[in-house]
Protein backbone atom coordinates (compact mmCIF):
# COMPACT_ATOMS: atom_id res chain seq x y z
CA UNK A 1 0.00 0.00 0.00
CA UNK A 2 1.61 3.34 -1.15
CA UNK A 3 2.36 5.83 1.68
CA UNK A 4 0.87 9.23 2.24
CA UNK A 5 1.57 12.05 4.43
CA UNK A 6 -1.22 14.39 4.94
CA UNK A 7 0.31 17.90 6.36
CA UNK A 8 -2.87 19.69 7.78
CA UNK A 9 -3.74 21.23 10.81
CA UNK A 10 -7.58 22.02 10.95
CA UNK A 11 -8.78 18.73 12.62
CA UNK A 12 -12.15 17.83 11.22
CA UNK A 13 -10.44 18.42 7.62
CA UNK A 14 -8.00 16.07 8.45
CA UNK A 15 -10.47 13.30 10.14
CA UNK A 16 -12.16 13.77 6.39
CA UNK A 17 -8.99 13.47 4.46
CA UNK A 18 -7.75 9.80 6.43
CA UNK A 19 -11.48 8.78 6.33
CA UNK A 20 -11.66 8.87 2.59
CA UNK A 21 -7.93 7.96 2.07
CA UNK A 22 -6.89 5.13 4.30
CA UNK A 23 -8.97 2.74 2.76
CA UNK A 24 -6.90 3.10 -0.72
CA UNK A 25 -3.05 4.20 1.61
CA UNK A 26 -1.17 3.72 4.09
CA UNK A 27 -1.51 7.52 6.16
CA UNK A 28 0.52 9.54 8.35
CA UNK A 29 -0.49 12.69 9.55
CA UNK A 30 1.51 16.07 10.95
CA UNK A 31 -0.90 19.27 12.20
CA UNK A 32 1.58 22.02 11.81
CA UNK A 33 4.95 22.64 9.23
CA UNK A 34 8.11 21.82 11.59
CA UNK A 35 6.58 18.13 12.36
CA UNK A 36 6.21 17.49 8.80
CA UNK A 37 9.53 18.26 7.74
CA UNK A 38 11.15 16.98 10.71
CA UNK A 39 8.92 13.49 9.49
CA UNK A 40 10.48 14.05 6.12
CA UNK A 41 13.94 13.81 7.53
CA UNK A 42 13.33 10.32 8.83
CA UNK A 43 10.90 8.63 6.27
CA UNK A 44 10.21 8.29 2.66
CA UNK A 45 6.27 8.68 0.93
CA UNK A 46 5.00 8.05 -2.15
CA UNK A 47 2.87 11.54 -2.38
CA UNK A 48 2.44 14.44 0.16
CA UNK A 49 -0.95 16.43 0.64
CA UNK A 50 0.14 19.89 2.19
CA UNK A 51 -2.11 22.35 3.21
CA UNK A 52 -0.95 26.04 2.71
CA UNK A 53 -1.89 28.16 5.87
CA UNK A 54 0.02 26.00 8.90
CA UNK A 55 1.52 27.03 12.41
CA UNK A 56 5.24 27.48 12.75
CA UNK A 57 6.04 26.76 9.30
CA UNK A 58 3.98 27.41 6.12
CA UNK A 59 2.99 24.78 3.28
CA UNK A 60 4.95 26.84 0.96
CA UNK A 61 8.13 26.92 2.86
CA UNK A 62 7.39 23.08 3.51
CA UNK A 63 7.44 22.63 0.00
CA UNK A 64 10.18 24.56 -0.98
CA UNK A 65 12.38 22.44 1.77
CA UNK A 66 10.98 19.52 0.22
CA UNK A 67 12.51 20.27 -3.11
CA UNK A 68 16.22 21.17 -2.05
CA UNK A 69 16.27 17.46 -0.72
CA UNK A 70 13.73 15.69 -3.33
CA UNK A 71 12.66 16.70 -6.68
CA UNK A 72 10.41 13.69 -7.22
CA UNK A 73 8.12 12.90 -4.71
CA UNK A 74 4.49 13.93 -5.79
CA UNK A 75 3.38 17.42 -3.97
CA UNK A 76 -0.48 18.38 -3.79
CA UNK A 77 -1.15 21.70 -2.12
CA UNK A 78 -4.34 22.57 -0.12
CA UNK A 79 -5.37 26.23 0.15
CA UNK A 80 -8.54 27.67 0.88
CA UNK A 81 -7.34 30.79 -1.15
CA UNK A 82 -8.82 31.09 -4.81
CA UNK A 83 -6.47 33.72 -6.12
CA UNK A 84 -4.10 32.86 -9.20
CA UNK A 85 -1.54 33.94 -7.25
CA UNK A 86 -1.31 31.51 -4.84
CA UNK A 87 -1.85 29.23 -6.90
CA UNK A 88 1.36 30.91 -9.13
CA UNK A 89 3.74 30.85 -5.76
CA UNK A 90 2.82 27.04 -4.95
CA UNK A 91 3.52 25.72 -8.47
CA UNK A 92 6.58 27.84 -8.29
CA UNK A 93 7.69 26.26 -5.00
CA UNK A 94 7.95 22.58 -6.80
CA UNK A 95 4.34 21.56 -5.92
CA UNK A 96 2.75 18.98 -8.51
CA UNK A 97 -1.01 20.16 -8.08
CA UNK A 98 -3.16 22.15 -6.16
CA UNK A 99 -6.51 21.73 -5.17
CA UNK A 100 -8.94 25.01 -3.27
CA UNK A 101 -11.32 23.86 -0.22
CA UNK A 102 -14.20 23.26 -0.60
CA UNK A 103 -13.66 20.26 -2.78
CA UNK A 104 -15.11 16.89 -4.08
CA UNK A 105 -13.38 14.35 -2.76
CA UNK A 106 -13.76 12.10 -5.38
CA UNK A 107 -11.34 14.89 -7.36
CA UNK A 108 -9.13 14.56 -4.58
CA UNK A 109 -8.07 10.84 -5.36
CA UNK A 110 -8.25 11.28 -9.11
CA UNK A 111 -5.96 13.93 -8.56
CA UNK A 112 -3.67 11.43 -6.15
CA UNK A 113 -4.01 8.85 -8.66
CA UNK A 114 -2.70 11.21 -11.27
CA UNK A 115 0.30 11.83 -9.21
CA UNK A 116 1.41 8.69 -8.83
CA UNK A 117 1.34 7.32 -12.00
CA UNK A 118 3.56 10.35 -12.93
CA UNK A 119 6.10 9.69 -10.16
CA UNK A 120 5.83 5.56 -11.26
CA UNK A 121 6.24 6.67 -14.86
CA UNK A 122 9.02 8.46 -14.16
CA UNK A 123 10.97 6.88 -11.95
CA UNK A 124 14.92 5.87 -12.81
CA UNK A 125 15.12 1.97 -13.85
CA UNK A 126 16.91 0.16 -10.68
CA UNK A 127 18.53 -2.50 -12.86
CA UNK A 128 20.18 -2.73 -16.46
CA UNK A 129 17.75 -6.13 -16.83
CA UNK A 130 14.79 -3.60 -17.04
CA UNK A 131 16.79 -1.12 -19.67
CA UNK A 132 14.56 -2.29 -21.83
CA UNK A 133 10.72 -2.27 -22.12
CA UNK A 134 10.73 -4.41 -25.48
CA UNK A 135 13.66 -5.57 -27.22
CA UNK A 136 14.06 -7.85 -30.52
CA UNK A 137 16.12 -8.21 -33.32
CA UNK A 138 14.47 -5.28 -35.28
CA UNK A 139 12.63 -3.36 -32.49
CA UNK A 140 14.22 -1.42 -29.22
CA UNK A 141 13.35 0.63 -26.95
CA UNK A 142 15.65 2.35 -24.38
CA UNK A 143 13.76 3.76 -21.54
CA UNK A 144 17.08 5.22 -19.45
CA UNK A 145 17.48 7.14 -22.99
CA UNK A 146 14.21 7.67 -24.00
CA UNK A 147 15.49 6.29 -27.35
CA UNK A 148 13.52 4.18 -29.73
CA UNK A 149 15.41 2.15 -32.78
CA UNK A 150 13.89 0.02 -35.29
CA UNK A 151 16.30 -1.80 -37.71
CA UNK A 152 19.20 0.30 -36.03
CA UNK A 153 17.58 3.49 -36.82
CA UNK A 154 16.87 6.19 -34.38
CA UNK A 155 13.23 7.17 -34.41
CA UNK A 156 12.61 10.49 -33.08
CA UNK A 157 9.01 10.48 -31.01
CA UNK A 158 7.69 13.33 -28.80
CA UNK A 159 7.70 12.85 -25.09
CA UNK A 160 4.06 11.71 -25.34
CA UNK A 161 4.57 9.42 -28.34
CA UNK A 162 7.67 7.56 -26.64
CA UNK A 163 5.26 7.33 -23.35
CA UNK A 164 2.38 5.33 -25.52
CA UNK A 165 4.26 3.10 -27.15
CA UNK A 166 6.80 2.16 -24.08
CA UNK A 167 3.37 1.21 -22.31
CA UNK A 168 1.72 -0.56 -25.34
CA UNK A 169 5.07 -2.44 -26.38
CA UNK A 170 5.78 -3.56 -22.40
CA UNK A 171 2.25 -5.45 -22.23
CA UNK A 172 2.78 -7.01 -26.02
CA UNK A 173 -1.26 -8.43 -26.81
CA UNK A 174 -2.88 -6.30 -24.21
CA UNK A 175 -5.35 -4.46 -25.37
CA UNK A 176 -5.55 -1.38 -23.84
CA UNK A 177 -8.67 1.04 -24.31
CA UNK A 178 -8.37 5.03 -25.40
CA UNK A 179 -9.72 5.32 -22.31
CA UNK A 180 -7.50 3.65 -19.88
CA UNK A 181 -4.49 5.41 -22.40
CA UNK A 182 -5.63 9.14 -21.80
CA UNK A 183 -5.92 8.01 -18.10
CA UNK A 184 -2.49 6.54 -17.90
CA UNK A 185 -0.48 9.25 -20.52
CA UNK A 186 -2.11 12.18 -20.08
CA UNK A 187 -1.86 14.48 -16.87
CA UNK A 188 -4.80 15.23 -14.95
CA UNK A 189 -4.73 19.08 -15.60
CA UNK A 190 -4.19 18.22 -19.09
CA UNK A 191 -6.64 18.36 -22.01
CA UNK A 192 -8.14 15.10 -21.88
CA UNK A 193 -9.60 14.58 -25.27
CA UNK A 194 -9.60 10.68 -26.56
CA UNK A 195 -9.05 11.90 -30.00
CA UNK A 196 -5.35 13.04 -28.63
CA UNK A 197 -5.11 9.32 -28.05
CA UNK A 198 -5.89 8.67 -31.73
CA UNK A 199 -3.27 11.45 -33.14
CA UNK A 200 -0.38 10.29 -31.31
CA UNK A 201 -1.18 6.55 -32.44
CA UNK A 202 -1.19 7.89 -35.31
CA UNK A 203 1.78 9.78 -35.60
CA UNK A 204 4.08 7.02 -34.05
CA UNK A 205 2.64 4.45 -36.99
CA UNK A 206 3.51 6.75 -39.44
CA UNK A 207 7.04 7.56 -38.29
CA UNK A 208 7.35 3.56 -37.96
CA UNK A 209 6.51 2.74 -41.31
CA UNK A 210 8.59 5.36 -42.72
CA UNK A 211 11.43 2.62 -41.54
CA UNK A 212 9.49 -0.74 -41.94
CA UNK A 213 6.23 -0.21 -44.59
CA UNK A 214 5.21 -3.87 -44.10
CA UNK A 215 4.75 -4.53 -40.01
CA UNK A 216 2.49 -2.72 -38.07
CA UNK A 217 3.52 -2.63 -34.46
CA UNK A 218 0.57 -1.11 -32.80
CA UNK A 219 -3.00 -2.72 -33.90
CA UNK A 220 -6.46 -1.15 -33.99
CA UNK A 221 -9.07 -3.23 -31.93
CA UNK A 222 -12.44 -2.07 -33.15
CA UNK A 223 -14.52 -1.03 -30.55
CA UNK A 224 -12.18 -1.37 -27.99
CA UNK A 225 -8.55 0.29 -28.45
CA UNK A 226 -5.40 -0.32 -29.09
CA UNK A 227 -2.36 -3.74 -28.67
CA UNK A 228 1.29 -4.06 -29.89
CA UNK A 229 1.84 -6.74 -31.75
CA UNK A 230 4.39 -8.68 -31.12
CA UNK A 231 6.45 -10.25 -34.54
CA UNK A 232 7.82 -13.22 -33.46
CA UNK A 233 9.84 -13.69 -37.13
CA UNK A 234 12.06 -10.69 -36.22
CA UNK A 235 13.30 -12.43 -33.23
Amino acid sequence: MKKILIVEDETYMMDLLKIHLRTEYDILEAKDGQTAIDILQEKSFDAIILDVMLPYVSGWEVCKKIREHDAETPILMLTARSELSDKVMGLDMGADDYLVKPFEFEELKARIRALLRRYEHRKPESSEENKYVYFNGLFRIDLNSRQLFLDQQQIELTAKEFDLLSLLASNPNRVFTRELLLDKIWDFNEVRDLRNVDSHIKNIRIKLKKVIEDLTFIQTVWGVGYKFNLHEDMK
